[in-house]
């Protein structure tokens, strides 16, 4: 099994957060000049990071703000992208098909891109207007831009406060979650490692990161056949196929969505005996102010899903990292 480097985890999203000056540098200028919205362009993972950050946003902001498929970009276009939309984008590798054409599309309508390349050498990072590389911390990366915005747009009063408790805070807080959560975890991978199918539901903040466990982690990694549920849409039409044996996992947050979360968890007991609620309140975040827990929360339950995903690994001694047909085969 993985073992757990604690201070690895923290020192990687200290060095994440640290890149918060870079971001303004970017960010300042662009807005002062005059951007007319947003664009969340991803494939995969990185399309789920989108969902969450356009999520984020909508809540509080104005500002228009969206998340789009590269691979559908690359059909069907976007006619709201334009040469003032600032698209924000990132990539592991950087040589990701849907995405190198995608950009390539961008670059034709003169749109300015935000790229986070976890390799500044790779193809894509050359094809940027802005390119920013530091490994891992997606969502923080994106959620860092979109709080940029809306302080900027006069929506986050309290953006040095909130950040001043980040940098003094999250990343021990978050590696703490992810070591404490290990006995849950392993309880619930001996549970769910060779479940035939298990649904996740999520809201919020946290459906974009919901959708991308069922399909990135549990059916790419895992090889588990997974469905992500919206928790808005759980009851029309998904809960008519769930019984007493179904394995169902519900995230409940703590942003504005929450309480669809809630109305599924409080349901799910009448009609399943096979269920498990991941509550972020059952959490603690010392240092941080209350009213910044609903932000926090996809966080919370990555760092659970961290340690789960190691679980299962072990378990059915499947190394997360092989695949069958992802750049395996020509598709």
């Amino acid at each position: 099994m993985r073992k757990f480097n604690k201070q690895k985890l923290i020192d990687s999203m200290t060095g994440a957060l640290k890149l918060r000056s870079q971001i303004n540098d970017v960010l300042d200028p662009l807005f002062k000049k005059g951007i007319t919205n947003i664009c969340w362009l991803g494939i995969g993972g990185t399309y789920a990071s989108g969902m969450q950050a356009n999520i984020h946003m909508k809540e509080k902001s104005a500002l228009e703000t969206f998340y789009q498929n590269a691979a559908e970009y690359n059909v069907t276009g976007n006619k709201r992208i334009t040469d003032k939309t600032l698209v924000v984008i990132s990539s592991v590798t950087g040589n990701t098909k849907e995405m190198v054409d995608a950009v390539k599309k961008l670059n034709q309508v003169g749109a300015i891109i935000l790229g986070f390349m976890d390799d500044p050498k790779a193809k894509l990072a050359s094809m940027l207007t802005y390119c920013i590389s530091y490994p891992e911390n997606e969502q923080l990366k994106f959620f860092m831009v979109g709080d940029r915005l809306m302080y900027l747009n006069g929506e986050f009063p309290d953006y040095d406060e909130f950040y001043q408790e980040m940098d003094q805070h999250f990343a021990k807080d978050i590696a703490d979650i992810e070591e404490n959560a290990d006995k849950f975890a392993q309880e619930f991978a001996e549970k769910h490692h060779d479940d035939e199918i298990h649904y996740f539901v999520g809201a919020g903040n946290q459906w974009g990161a919901t959708y991308s466990y069922a399909m990135c982690y549990w059916e790419e990694q895992h090889w588990i056949r997974t469905r992500a549920v919206e928790a808005a849409e759980f009851f029309h039409g998904m809960f008519e196929i769930v019984d007493r044996d179904t394995p169902v996992t519900v995230y409940v947050g703590e942003d504005s969505q929450r309480p669809l979360s809630e109305r599924v968890a409080k349901f799910l007991p009448e009609i399943c005996g096979n269920y498990t609620i991941i509550d972020s309140k059952d959490y603690d975040l010392p240092g941080f102010s209350e009213k910044y827990r609903g932000t926090l929360s996809p966080f919370v339950f990555h760092a659970i899903n961290n340690r789960i995903d190691v679980h299962i690994e072990h378990i059915n001694r499947h190394p997360m990292d092989i695949r069958r047909y992802y750049r395996c085969l020509d598709y």
